[in-house]
């Protein structure tokens, strides 16, 4: 599944820049994740970037964008094609 930012984001501005498919952005009050473009670093890195370097552990699993390994893996292959 893809993952969102909680509203506990502080802004802090790490995780955008670990975003391999530049899938974080700032929204209008703190940081979102497109879930089109979000893979969980899946084709990229073993754990999700945003995951790891948040001080405030606010980037969860998107409960309403479940998607499988092989579904974050076929998105990976269409976004790096």
């Amino acid at each position: 599944m893809a993952l969102y930012i909680t509203d506990e984001c502080i802004n802090c501005d790490v995780c955008e820049p670990e975003c391999p498919n530049e899938a974080i952005y700032q929204g209008d009050e703190i940081y979102e994740i497109n879930h089109e473009l979000c893979t969980e670093c899946i084709g990229h890195y073993d754990e999700p970037q945003c995951v790891e370097v948040c001080p405030v552990d606010c980037c969860l699993p998107d409960p309403n964008h479940e998607e499988g390994e092989d579904v974050l893996r076929a998105k990976y292959e269409k976004l790096t094609a």
